[in-house]
């Protein structure tokens, strides 16, 4: 019988496979999210507890204490910074209040910078990243970027991909947008994992064409709660995207998440400590298996290809209980391509045996 497909566009539709497959949420293994598997740091749970009070009163409209403690923690002005119901809202702000008439994509890349651009009925100029160059851009995308371009959205570490483009090359994209004045939007949601040193953001200074967005989902555990923030210079085009917000956008939770998590020191060392280990164990062990090219990975994510033909390797592993994210939905890959989040050691060894389990059950197969 054919198995009916998920609807769901994204990562992390858990219940929605579960329904599916008739099985509970909790016995599902979720590798399709990009969430930190530390979970919610426990100064945040402290603090939420201690001020459930926050709950009977509105938040502050213009969430002044977020935006001073994110301003201190980058070095930058308060009035330089947006916060928003996650990334995913400033992305279509953004688009909103750019109004763009022509706009170049990389792709591969996430999903929701199309639907932005698509809802200003924009002229979307495709830049497919190459395959033989492990999907990461070289110098060849400068040629491309015109003078009759509005914006472009770069995402580093790239989604799917987990590319993170080279910091010279990126800055030399910074100052060619700046001088042809064309609005660069830089996706740093997955930054915190690659490390801070790689963030552009203290190019934003003097440069009103740079709009630099970030995600504290991710990172800190608390894709539930929805918060991203984005940073600019330009005060004319802040104040257009804060016309464009619904008020209160943010609640009282998200917002005290923000002002607490940032200095959780203790919890932002032990995540760098899981990262190195972790994403170097499951990269080594997921490059042993011949059926797949996996491509090295510079966040909290591997992508790689499957190289069975005429194979769903989603369906595959969900039979196991493990449900990992398909690319193939992804502008310029098919259904060969994958990406998986880096778990705990424990997670990372049940996916690699319900890995191997089906590449001998495939082998035995064929035979």
């Amino acid at each position: 019988m054919k198995m009916i497909r998920a609807l769901s566009t994204h990562g992390g539709n858990v219940r929605e496979h579960a329904e599916i497959r008739g099985i509970s949420i909790e016995s599902l293994l979720d590798f399709s999210a990009n969430i930190n598997p530390l979970g919610i740091p426990e100064s945040l749970k402290l603090a939420i507890c201690q001020q459930l009070h926050l709950a009977e009163r509105y938040p502050d409209s213009e969430y002044k204490a977020l935006r001073k403690t994110l301003a201190e923690y980058h070095q930058c002005l308060d009035r330089h910074i947006v916060v928003g119901n996650g990334a995913t809202e400033l992305i279509f702000a953004v688009t909103e209040a750019i109004k763009p008439k022509k706009a170049m994509l990389l792709i591969p890349g996430f999903a929701e910078y199309r639907r932005a651009l698509q809802k200003q009925q924009c002229e979307i100029v495709d830049y497919q990243l190459s395959e033989d160059n492990f999907f990461q851009p070289d110098r060849a995308l400068i040629k491309h970027i015109s003078a009759d371009l509005d914006c472009l959205f770069i995402c580093s570490p790239n989604n799917p991909t987990g590319q993170r483009i080279d910091h010279d090359l990126l800055n030399e994209i910074v100052d060619i947008c700046r001088q042809r004045q064309i609005y660069l939007i830089i996706d740093e949601a997955f930054i915190d994992f690659a490390g801070e040193r790689y963030s552009l953001i203290s190019k934003i200074t003097a440069n009103p064409y740079l709009i630099i967005l970030r995600s504290m989902t991710k990172f800190f555990a608390i894709p539930g709660l929805r918060l991203g923030y984005l940073l600019n210079t330009d005060d004319n085009l802040l104040h257009r995207l804060r016309l464009e917000q619904q008020p209160w956008t943010i609640n009282s939770f998200a917002e005290l998440a923000g002002r607490v998590v940032l200095y959780d020191y203790g919890y932002i060392d032990a995540t760098h400590r899981w990262l190195r280990q972790e994403q170097a164990y499951l990269f080594q062990k997921l490059s042993q298996f011949s059926t797949l090219i996996v491509y090295p990975p510079a966040a909290n994510y591997i992508f790689f290809k499957c190289q069975i033909t005429d194979f769903d390797l989603q369906d595959a592993l969900l039979e196991h209980h493990i449900l990992i994210r398909s690319c193939g939905n992804y502008p310029g890959l098919n259904n060969n391509y994958y990406r998986v989040a880096i778990k705990k050691r424990s997670d990372n060894k049940a996916l690699l045996i319900a890995l191997h389990r089906i590449m001998m059950n495939h082998s035995l197969e064929r035979k």
